[in-house]
């Protein structure tokens, strides 16, 4: 059985970004694991922490990372897919990063996230030894989609991966921030049409965090809209040749 891993920065990023490829690999037979990076909770967050769940009308008595990990969780089962590994790793707020724009900036000299995150990758790697990864390419430039990059790239498997655009900030600009461009240049882009039934699956998973979808989209209705624009089709840039039983998933999905 062939088999893939995704990973994914935040609780919602590789659903949103890559939801139709993983519901098609899926239904394929293939084994795959969706891995979440930054998911710890954070016992009596403060400032900047505490805005990025008060924002979004909820109460600084909720434990905001377990309420995401049980999103995250229904949006695995949307796509057919297991229930995701959750890696214990903070998010960039609780990194030092004290502002909205502070994420999208420079990543901070103290930010000493990658060692850890590499040991991480490399245990997941060992662990389910995938046939093809998929990760963020940074579109947008959040310093937590950076660090991952980064430390995939020391990493360096052996391993085709699949590097995506990070949706939806690939499409909040006409011309997104792409700090890490050009690292993938000479990748070729990727492809990737997926049917109804994998746009509805993907669909229901992006629902399942809704916790984010008015921050992120303004509600379930224009996250309906959103989806329909992206015309059922992910891009990707392609690091190594493809395993062949990918082929024969477009294929089945055409």
């Amino acid at each position: 059985m062939p088999s893939a891993l995704a990973l994914s920065p935040h609780l919602d990023d590789a659903a949103f970004s890559c939801g139709g490829t993983l519901a098609l690999l899926a239904r394929a037979g293939w084994r795959v694991t969706m891995a979440t990076v930054f998911t710890a909770s954070v016992a009596d967050p403060k400032g900047f922490a505490l805005a990025c769940q008060t924002d979004k009308g909820l109460g600084a008595d909720i434990d905001y990372m377990a309420l995401r990990r049980d999103e995250d969780r229904a949006a695995a089962d949307a796509l057919g897919i297991p229930p995701p590994h959750h890696l214990p790793f903070r998010e960039a707020p609780h990194r030092g990063y004290a502002s909205p724009p502070e994420l999208f900036a420079e990543v901070r000299p103290g930010d000493g996230i990658v060692p850890d995150l590499i040991r991480a990758f490399g245990e997941l790697v060992t662990a389910t030894a995938p046939d093809l990864i998929l990760a963020p390419q940074a579109v947008g430039g959040h310093v937590d989609h950076i660090q991952v990059v980064r430390a995939l790239e020391i990493l360096a498997p052996e391993t085709p991966i699949l590097w995506w655009r990070d949706f939806p900030y690939s499409i909040r600009e006409a011309a997104p921030r792409e700090p890490l461009a050009e690292r993938f240049a000479a990748f070729p882009i990727e492809t990737v049409p997926y049917d109804a039934a994998a746009q509805a699956a993907k669909h229901a998973a992006c629902a399942a965090y809704a916790s984010q979808l008015g921050f992120q989209f303004g509600g379930v209705d224009k996250l309906g809209l959103q989806l329909a624009r992206e015309g059922g089709v992910e891009r990707f840039r392609r690091q190594g040749a493809l395993p062949g039983d990918f082929a024969r998933v477009l294929g089945d999905a055409g």
